[in-house]
């Protein structure tokens, strides 16, 4: 393989020596990193020269949590952001019928509606999709992705009594929603995400091409790493499929749902120790509450007063016993553990259940498999030293603040929502944190999280808990060294050394530099994965 010299602009190595001159890759790995004359000395003559041309070259951005497959599904789903009323949600699915001549009986799904966002102020019924789509079975999925609503076609299809007269499924750690016995259609948490995995896959085709556009979408933010948050047995044949393929130019760390079958680890032992074909297992993926904008992530204290009434608190989805079994059985396998805890009090069931297996089995503390609390919205600063002496990552869903921070304050009221992300003191308890977009949820654009991290604005303008804001510097690491960190990976990406792949963004801009309200306007230029270009912005870029 040749060798390639990047010089003339601004380098980010996230190391202790934070600026380099040069930067040399050989065989698709870091050769040489330092000042220009000292990293030409180990170049050979006829190395590439790639002039940089006064951009901003840093570590290829890491994504800590999300939802690949769910991000190539999108692809081929009826995008409902930004809707902001019933009869937006309505006509948004009958264009999407009568434009694409989508034939009758053929499921459609919906993505991104938010009902705090809508005229009305709540979740649409299946009366409202039956109009829209009278012929189709139709789910649409909140933008949390924790709850739904379904059609009364899909309703019968996936076997539901529409009567009055049969008993409704029982779902611990979830909700169907009735009215005279008779479903109105929204399910929520685990009865959501049961009949959600029913629903028919898309065909290989369509699949496989929705995969390369959900690729894409990442590359274009600069990021080389993606994270399967959620492996469900259903998955196994279309990872199979992608894999088998070689399409995949982006690596993906799945993570298993610890309550399948173990068909992923059975029929994909070559991607338990390691990356092969650009895919690994990185461990086991559990649930313990909800979504604190869809008020069942589960909190220690009361909401303030909603619709369900005074001293409500949301949920839990396992009992005590079920978490420790889980937890057990991770440290028994050496196998990572990514918890979804947005509440406090659901963040205090994680750290209990591994306080008690450390205590029953005499075990030394888990850090050896960095168990991970996604989302810790919630987690209460009391809380952290906690984080911290069971060697946890809480990974931070930073950009809450901004898209949902207005709604949290009226959730649970300013103080409680002035620490949601608690990232400066997390930094302050010397706790390794992450960051991360939990798309498709929102877009993969990290320079919007590192935005939100550092100024902590809502929608409406306001500051929402100065305190939480942390600088530039240790925002960028969030989502490039400590990402590496918390996938083991630190010895191979997440900084500019030598040694580590070739894995690089380039920037319009210096995030160090630039006026910090201004961050999220930095445009990512180039995406380069194990030393080649996977994505330009426009044809002349590098």
């Amino acid at each position: 393989m040749g060798q390639k010299l990047y010089e003339n602009g601004t380098i980010l190595t996230m190391e202790k020596q934070m600026y380099a001159e040069a930067v040399l890759v050989r065989d698709n790995k870091i050769a040489a990193v330092g000042r220009k004359e000292a990293v030409e000395a180990f170049a050979s003559p006829d190395a590439e020269r790639i002039n940089l041309e006064g951009r901003t070259m840093m570590p290829a951005f890491l994504d800590a949590h999300s939802h690949f497959m769910a991000c190539a599904n999108g692809e081929l789903q009826i995008s409902l952001d930004g809707a902001g009323s019933f009869k937006e949600i309505a006509d948004r699915i009958k264009n999407y019928v009568s434009s694409r001549q989508i034939e009758k009986e053929t499921w459609l799904v919906g993505k991104g509606y938010d009902h705090n966002f809508l005229e009305e102020r709540s979740h649409p019924d299946r009366h409202l999709l039956d109009e829209a789509a009278p012929d189709n079975p139709l789910v649409i999925q909140h933008q949390s992705g924790h709850m739904g609503v379904f059609n009364t076609e899909a309703l019968r299809q996936l076997g539901i009594p529409m009567d009055g007269t049969g008993d409704l499924l029982e779902i611990p750690g979830g909700k169907i929603a009735v009215q005279d016995q008779i479903p109105t259609g929204y399910m929520e948490e685990n009865a959501f995400l049961t009949f959600q995995k029913k629903i028919p896959l898309p065909s290989p085709k369509e699949f496989m091409e929705a995969v390369k556009k959900a690729q894409e979408r990442y590359a274009s933010h600069g990021i080389t790493l993606v994270q399967e948050g959620l492996m469900v047995d259903e998955m196994l044949p279309l990872y199979q499929g992608i894999i088998s393929a070689g399409i995949l130019k982006l690596d993906i760390v799945g993570y298993l749902d610890m309550k399948g079958t173990g068909k992923f680890l059975d029929a994909m032992k070559q991607h338990r120790e390691g990356f092969f074909r650009h895919f690994k297992i990185g461990g086991y993926k559990i649930f313990l509450d909800g979504s604190p904008q869809g008020r069942t992530a589960w909190m220690r204290t009361p909401y303030t007063q909603g619709e369900e009434g005074a001293g409500y608190r949301g949920y839990p989805v396992h009992t005590e016993e079920e978490i420790l079994a889980f937890v057990r059985r991770a440290m028994e396998e050496h196998m990572q553990i990514l918890a979804h805890c947005n509440g406090d009090a659901a963040c205090e069931q994680y750290i209990r259940a591994f306080e008690k297996a450390v205590s029953m089995d005499g075990s030394v503390l888990p850090a050896d498999i960095r168990p991970v609390m996604i989302h810790a919205q919630l987690l209460g600063i009391d809380q952290i030293p906690s984080v911290k002496a069971m060697g946890m990552i809480p990974s931070f869903f930073a950009a809450h603040v901004y898209h949902w921070g207005d709604i949290h304050t009226a959730n649970f009221g300013m103080e409680r929502a002035s620490h949601i992300s608690p990232a400066a003191s997390a930094q302050k308890e010397g706790v390794v944190y992450t960051f991360h977009q939990d798309s498709p949820v929102i877009e993969p654009d990290m320079l919007e999280t590192v935005w939100c991290a550092v100024n902590r604005c809502t929608k409406d303008g306001k500051v929402l808990g100065s305190k939480e804001r942390i600088s530039v510097e240790e925002a960028l690491k969030a989502v490039t060294l400590h990402t590496a960190y918390q996938y083991f990976e630190e010895r191979e990406r997440g900084s500019i050394a030598p040694g580590k792949g070739a894995d690089f963004v380039i920037l319009s801009e210096n995030p160090l530099e630039k006026e910090k309200m201004k961050i999220r306007e930095i445009r990512v230029l180039s995406t380069i994965k194990d030393g080649e270009v996977i994505y330009r912005r426009d044809p002349v870029c590098f």
